[in-house]
């Protein structure tokens, strides 16, 4: 199924929209997706949330590359479609975005109801005290024990991750807490690990103010997102998506766009807005 931009605005015409973005949205921004048209034809074996508890050489080897990855999402700015959702939002035709993102771009560009599903990279969480410490502060303190180590040149891979050598990081010193010296984690939903449950009814709250999804920039292949696609088409709720390639939820959808979601979203914001809002 393939619609047109006109069917798009016209099924979102006078309806409040809430959204559920994925790391499509955040491709133009220059951070890799998992499952994009350029990802998808090469596997990538994100870490587990069972590896990263129990195994310590794992979770070395996790900052290691970790620490070579966040520079990118670090200096990442937000795109056009990032702007295009912050500026519905204002406009009062967004009631908020669910999203599967970790790299905060939505606050970035302006978005003020935003629940994340899969918290944020931008924080880390120890694993005995709680206690969260921003990952720039993080990064600091890899850098004083490990000197150079995030200037190597090597392939950024997706949620700030990087692809790095077998074996490479058996030198490689992670930083404690500093409150408790205990185990430090990203603040973020490895797979196979539940979302919290704080976060689930916050995002079915926002749901629930909407009459209509517009879902933009996810394949919908991991259920913690799809779930809301399911939720609004066993409610009659008109599902709109927008996003190079297709997805889990096509055929939930009465509406499609195979496209870039810069070239969308900014003019379906002077659609339903108007060309002379801004955020």
């Amino acid at each position: 199924m393939q619609n047109t931009f006109q069917d798009l605005v016209d099924v979102l015409q006078d309806r409040r929209v809430v959204v559920l973005s994925g790391a499509g949205c955040s491709t133009e921004s220059g951070i890799p997706d998992y499952r994009g048209p350029e990802t998808r034809r090469r596997a990538r074996n994100p870490i587990q949330y069972r590896d990263f508890m129990s195994d310590a050489a794992t979770r070395t080897r996790y900052w290691a590359r970790s620490a070579i990855g966040w520079p990118r999402m670090s200096t990442a700015r937000p795109n056009a479609g990032h702007r295009a959702l912050a500026r519905m939002e204002t406009a009062g035709l967004v009631q908020g975005v669910i999203t599967q993102n970790v790299d905060r771009l939505h606050q970035a560009a302006g978005s003020r109801r935003v629940v994340e599903l899969h918290g944020a990279l931008g924080e880390v969480r120890c694993l005995d005290c709680e206690g969260i410490e921003a990952r720039e502060q993080f990064q600091t303190r890899i850098a004083t024990l490990n000197p150079g180590w995030s200037a190597q040149d090597v392939e950024i891979a997706p949620d700030g991750d990087a692809e790095l050598a077998a074996g490479a990081a058996q030198a490689f010193q992670v930083p404690d807490c500093v409150q408790c010296e205990g185990t430090l984690k990203p603040n973020v939903v490895f797979f196979g690990e539940n979302v919290p449950r704080e976060r689930v009814d916050a995002a079915w709250a926002l749901l629930d103010e909407a009459d209509a999804l517009l879902v933009v920039g996810s394949s919908l292949a991991v259920y913690s997102g799809y779930r809301f696609v399911l939720k609004a088409a066993k409610e009659e709720m008109p599902v709109a998506i927008v996003n190079l390639g297709s997805t889990r939820g096509d055929h939930l959808a009465q509406v499609r766009v195979d496209a870039q979601l810069g070239e969308v979203l900014p003019p379906l914001a002077d659609a339903l807005v108007g060309e002379d809002s801004v955020v």
